[in-house]
């Protein structure tokens, strides 16, 4: 059997012909501005439901809804991929903010839907929630209900949305920007080289150890030329947060996360608490690790170095099928899912200049298909990144016999997902390790991502926290984020750090999307939750697959409390549940210090 060659770029024509001066693509914009107007029009035209037998009318405006929805989103996510292959595209810069701007009257439409339906006197609502036509919609139109209750009257919701085009969302748009034009020049191999931002991330794993040094210095340099603007971006889009949650009577930056990812501030309380009493074997696994690189204590550029000589790389092609293998012990749909999406080219994974940072998975609703992005450079991690974002596009495609309405999974959720997968190629790979070497590196790897979603992600955590509760009182300086940032760093990795990452808050991307607030707790969310899917997995074998794809369907109706007791049996309000997780992540730990014979 001839193994097929899959594509390192991913195929975006299949959407639209010819990039962001496609004339599919500008057809398809003109068609969604037409069903928007409308859309308008019909939204203009409903009125507040008196009985159960409006529940046709709002069944109808639910599948009006869909239909631009779809449209909308496949625009959107097909502009962004432009954009992320080529930060220089500038065509596809002014398509982002004609989306952006459709996009606003399509959430103000929604609202005026939602604002409408949540008039509804309790007896109706209750008749609607018990209707045949509705009942499968209950859960959301329920949240839907809650969140106007919550908010402002539609016309000052209407303007806040309008507002944020050119305002709040333009702050973002900037930001990605002035990452494009950032070009990082360093000396490898011999001759000096210009790199993106993302090429020069990708060399925090780099076995030469003045290389590592050299870049984060470089890249630390031009954040730090940049810190001004970055700060002013920053402080302009939490100035806008918090200045709706002023006028909505909300005093917590963390209502509105806690509400998008169905959570409860219980639940996450007991999260960090469990991992807050749970880091010193990670500390020691930092401190034995700089040890092993001849440091006393580790430094921030160190944290990805490779700890043994014999660190696998693997060519994109080895990677793809290294996936496709583990992905195959687990169950037949990942496995032949995942293959679609290699030989379909559905990833765009070559290094190149002029690519964004990071790795992302974006839907296309309205065909049925998504697509990856990252720099892949041929390391273990490139290939768990891999693997967690073809995680992502599982949970879409598990979801493909679920109703548009009930796929709006949140970000905790949509992690799990991710994160389980990448757990799979992880825990495989250490067990069909062949050398001691090889499975010290892979384990280590394993290790780094557990300190990443307990220490990295608290750090983004505590500071974000902090820098909003000093935002309230004004504009927070770069010094200051800086500080803000160095501190949080320090607690989180519980000291273990000689040198800190003080430009964080700059570089990463995170903290600059306006459509997703506290863009990191929902990281470490999944993480742990995964961690109690895959031990399930482990403990029920052959078979499992159905019954994760049945959680996977339920992701988005209902609460994460309410889908871990449904699913797994579990109450995570309690710190009980997230410990046991922690506990697994810790055998690892043991386990690597073990092998490198330093336990002791």
């Amino acid at each position: 059997m001839t193994q097929k060659t899959y594509s390192e770029v991913w195929d975006l024509d299949v959407f639209f012909k010819g990039g962001s001066g496609s004339t599919e693509l500008r057809t398809h914009l003109d068609s969604v501005k037409e069903k928007l107007g409308s859309l308008e029009k019909t939204a203009s035209a409903f009125e507040v439901p008196q009985s159960a037998g409006a529940s046709k009318e709002v069944v109808n405006l639910i599948e009006s809804l869909k239909e631009v929805a779809l449209d909308l989103s496949q625009a959107g996510a097909v502009i962004g991929c432009f954009l992320a292959a080529d930060t220089t595209d500038k065509k596809a810069l002014q398509l982002q903010g004609e989306t952006g701007s459709l996009g606003a009257r399509f959430s103000t439409i929604g609202l005026k839907i939602r604002q409408t339906l949540a008039k509804a006197d309790e007896d109706t609502w209750n008749g609607l929630m018990e209707s045949d036509e509705l009942k499968e919609f209950a859960f959301v139109l329920n949240e839907w209900r809650e969140e106007v209750n919550l908010k402002l009257s539609e016309e000052e919701e209407s303007l806040i949305t309008s507002l944020s085009v050119d305002g709040y969302h333009g702050w973002g748009q900037l930001y990605d920007m002035l990452v494009g034009d950032i070009k990082i020049k360093i000396e490898l191999d011999g001759e000096e080289k210009e790199l993106s931002v993302g090429q020069a991330n990708n060399l925090s794993s780099h076995e030469n150890a003045d290389v590592r040094k050299r870049s984060f210095e470089a890249l630390e340099e031009a954040w730090e030329g940049k810190e001004d603007f970055f700060a002013s971006a920053l402080n302009h889009i939490a100035g806008f947060r918090l200045e709706v949650y002023k006028k909505r009577g909300w005093d917590s930056v963390l209502k509105e996360p806690l509400l998008r990812n169905r959570m409860s501030e219980e639940t996450l309380d007991a999260m960090w608490g469990a991992i807050g009493v749970n880091k010193a074997p990670f500390v020691e696994y930092l401190n034995v690790k700089a040890r092993m690189l001849g440091t006393d204590k580790m430094n921030w550029y160190d944290i990805d170095a490779p700890v043994t000589a014999s660190t696998k790389k693997m060519s994109y092609q080895e990677g793809a099928e290294f996936i496709l293998k583990h992905f195959g012990e687990f169950g037949p749909e990942l496995e032949a899912f995942s293959r679609l999406a290699f030989e379909d080219s559905w990833i765009e994974a070559e290094d190149r200049p002029n690519k964004r940072p990071g790795g992302f998975c974006t839907g296309m609703p309205a065909s049925e298909q998504s697509r990856i992005f990252m720099t892949y450079s041929g390391t273990m991690s490139n290939v768990a990144t891999l693997a967690h974002e073809l995680g992502h596009a599982f949970h879409s495609y598990a979801l493909r016999p679920v109703h548009w309405m009930n796929r709006q999974y949140a970000m905790g959720v949509a992690e799990t997902a991710s994160t389980f997968a990448e757990m799979i190629v992880a825990d495989a790979a250490v067990k069909a390790a062949e050398t001691k070497d090889e499975k010290i590196a892979l384990l280590e790897d394993k290790i780094q991502r557990s300190v990443a979603f307990f220490m990295n992600i608290h750090a983004r955590f505590l500071f974000e926290t902090r820098f909003y509760e000093e935002r309230r009182n004004g504009i927070v300086s770069a010094e200051r984020l800086n500080e803000l940032m160095a501190e949080a760093q320090k607690e989180a990795y519980g000291d273990a750090l000689n040198t800190v990452h003080p430009h964080f808050w700059a570089s990463k991307l995170h903290f600059y999307i306006t459509g997703v607030q506290f863009y990191n707790f929902p990281y470490t969310f999944g993480y742990l939750f995964s961690l109690s899917i895959y031990a399930k997995a482990l403990e029920d074998g052959e078979g499992f697959e159905q019954k994760y794809m049945a959680l996977l369907r339920d992701t988005a109706v209902m609460s994460v409390e309410d889908l871990a007791m449904k699913h797994l049996g579990e109450d995570i309000t309690k710190q009980e549940f997230w410990a046991k997780g922690v506990a697994l992540c810790i055998k690892d730990v043991e386990e690597f210090l073990e092998l490198t014979s330093v336990k002791g």
